[in-house]
């Protein structure tokens, strides 16, 4: 197959490139804060992430809402807190509950390919303004029994098709990378995913009272019309993957009807 006809040496640099925002960039990873509990008995299944909030981060006019707030257009369109979550730790530079303009967003997604220099860099750059990024909002979650702590990202873009492409091409990459499929999601199977991080390794001694937690990761992808959505999500076990995949089917029913709290 040739290059003039989107052959595998046209389209591996955009997989590898795009691929970066899979699993690394914003969504992938961010919900796994990690904090060491002075004192506390890791021999049994603690908090593994920083303590979640029942308000708003940063301050904004909504800050009282422990639902989250729904002052812009984007923001409206995440998933309220449901019932048994509370908002959760703070996303990494930013709060539990936040939002980035077109051009912030772009600068973030691109941060993911420090990692390239020169002709790859560029490329990388230049896929990302592909994407026609117009927004970015972002909230954590975290049950209120501590076992799991999930986050939300949208991703507005110009148009469908960009974001069909961009799922697909997150597919492909999990696929390629032999990530285990999770839960299949039946209401919304053609345009959603999930998969499972490596398992997990037995907690590790630290020390006289330390050990490292034995934590499950997953991540979804999906979308709607304009909309691409990253869930992603860290459990003790007996890991949920069902209340992760739960998340992902409510927050694209709140997408569809966004007047309607879930």
């Amino acid at each position: 197959m040739s290059e003039k006809s989107g052959g595998p040496t046209r389209r591996t640099l955009r997989n590898a490139l795009t691929g970066v925002l899979v699993l690394g960039a914003v969504g992938g990873g961010v919900a796994y804060t990690a904090v060491t509990v002075d004192g506390a008995d890791r021999s049994a299944p603690t908090v593994a992430w920083a303590d979640p909030s029942s308000t708003a981060t940063p301050a904004d006019p909504a800050a009282g809402i422990v639902r989250g707030r729904a002052s812009t257009p984007l923001s409206r369109l995440l998933l309220p807190v449901p019932e048994g979550y509370a908002l959760g730790a703070d996303i990494a530079g930013y709060g539990n509950d936040d939002e980035l303009e077109a051009r912030r967003a772009a600068a973030l997604l691109k941060q993911a390919g420090r990692g390239f220099y020169g002709k790859k860099r560029r490329a990388y750059e230049k896929e990302v303004d592909r994407l026609g990024i117009q927004g970015m909002a972002m909230r954590s979650y975290a049950k209120e029994d501590s076992t799991l702590q999930a986050e939300v990202l949208l991703l507005r873009m110009k148009d469908k098709k960009r974001v069909r492409e961009f799922f697909r091409t997150r597919t492909r990459m999990s696929e390629f990378l032999e990530l285990r499929k999770g839960p299949k999601i039946k209401a919304y199977a053609k345009n959603s995913a999930c998969y499972l991080g490596p398992e997990p390794e037995k907690p590790r001694q630290h020390g006289d009272d330390e050990r490292t937690p034995e934590l499950q990761a997953m991540i979804c992808s999906a979308y709607d019309g304009e909309v691409m959505v990253t869930v992603t999500a860290f459990g003790t076990p007996p890991f949920d993957q069902k209340a992760v995949a739960g998340i992902v089917e409510k927050q694209l029913r709140h997408i569809a009807s966004p007047g309607e709290y879930v």
